[in-house]
């Protein structure tokens, strides 16, 4: 058999374990097992309908060749007006650059500006795909810890004894993945004082902005000095559950927007037209459906934060952002990973290991709701069975 020598580079590559679970999950179901899904984090409802209609509009008049590598110029466009209008910044469409969903910006990020040797700050527990990838370049990751008692935000004194001479990206993310808990703006001013000046580049995933129950989230970006510092992550699939149609983009300096989109050219080439077509459709027209959405989220939040906080060894805080519950379950005598596995098997109820977001998740696991209200009040009763036998 032939001996087949992977790069060494791929053993640092990470991974995401919803679609593991997934897996096991469905696996189950052919089993013929009941299982209740809280493993995958995309809105449970259909895209838009006047997105859809914009994009088979599109699909018909011909807009399914190649596209410029940096993006359809109207599309752009659009997300010019819609950083101004939701995010406070003011760019120009040299500064934006489309690419397909809002991983490749992350991706693209980190090659275009993190060194072998270097030092990147990323939450933890946090989306695991920014650890993976600062290892994938041989960098050094540093994580900041989000606590629970600190409302699971960042605490910006900690952050300022993390930075050294060698840190060159300071990842933030709110509303947050995992948690799902947000930046106040005095977190804002304080992590760009700490790092204003500094050389220090700082990646805003801002995928979950238009998702918050209370107060708003404020760009780092927008503030004095930071554009040109700041790339800021966004897209389509979260706000509008556009999910599948991978269209996504980034916001930064014009100088490093050249760079991406090179890296664009060298591996995607585009985004399709057709689906950035939808994308203007979504961030320029009719708003009521995200409107919509995130009532039926509020909705969702009280029923499953309340529900797992009347259950015996389990304690949940109520986030003001994104679909995520994230609640404490140490009160059991069970790790992580083991109950995650133990809901699963033993009622039927697919979760995440809150480890599977990096160290400061164990203790806790990620339960998604985007599902319907009865999905989760079943999901509510098997695991207060489940438990009722440890």
């Amino acid at each position: 058999m032939a001996d087949h020598r992977f790069a060494e580079r791929l053993g640092r590559l990470g991974s995401e374990s919803a679609f593991e679970v997934l897996s096991r999950a469905k696996a189950l179901e052919a089993e013929g097992k009941s299982i209740i899904h809280f493993e995958i984090g995309e809105p449970d409802f259909a895209t838009p309908r006047n997105i859809v209609e914009a994009a088979k509009k599109a699909l018909d008049r011909g807009f399914t060749h190649y596209a410029t590598a940096q993006g359809y110029l109207p599309f752009r466009e659009a997300v010019v007006a819609y950083a101004q209008k939701y995010k406070g910044i003011d760019c120009t469409t040299e500064e934006v650059v489309v690419v397909p969903g809002g991983k490749p910006v992350m991706f693209y990020t980190v090659l275009a500006l993190v060194n072998e040797g270097d030092e990147v700050i990323y939450p933890n527990p946090g989306f695991p795909i920014y650890e993976s990838l600062i290892k994938f370049v041989g960098a050094t990751p540093v994580s900041i810890p989000l606590r629970e008692e600190n409302d699971f935000r960042l605490d910006v004194a900690e952050l300022k004894q993390k930075v050294t001479e060698k840190t060159k990206l300071v990842i933030i993310n709110s509303p947050a993945n995992p948690t799902g808990g947000m930046l106040t703006p005095e977190d804002i001013h304080g992590i760009a004082d700490a790092i204003r000046g500094k050389g220090i580049y700082i990646l805003s995933d801002e995928i979950y902005q238009r998702i918050v129950y209370r107060g708003s989230v404020k760009s780092i970006a927008s503030l004095p000095g930071m554009k040109d510092w700041t790339i800021v992550l966004d897209g389509v699939s979260k706000t509008y559950a556009m999910t599948g149609w991978r269209l996504g983009y980034g916001i930064m300096r014009q100088e490093l927007a050249k760079k991406i989109t090179d890296l664009m050219i060298n591996s995607n080439s585009c985004v399709a037209p057709f689906t950035q077509i939808a994308g203007i459709e979504a961030l320029t027209g009719t708003q009521d459906a995200v409107a919509k959405m995130v009532e039926e989220f509020r909705k969702r939040r009280e029923i499953i934060v309340d529900g797992l906080n009347s259950i015996k060894g389990i304690r949940c805080r109520k986030a003001d952002g994104a679909f995520y519950a994230f609640p404490n379950i140490k009160g059991t005598g069970m790790g992580s990973k083991a109950f995650a596995d133990f809901l699963l098997y033993r009622a039927g109820v697919a979760t995440l290991s809150g480890a599977s977001f990096g160290s400061y998740g164990e203790g806790y696991l990620r339960l998604s709701y985007a599902t319907s209200i009865d999905q989760i009040e079943m999901a509510l009763e098997r695991i207060d069975k489940a438990v009722q036998h440890l």
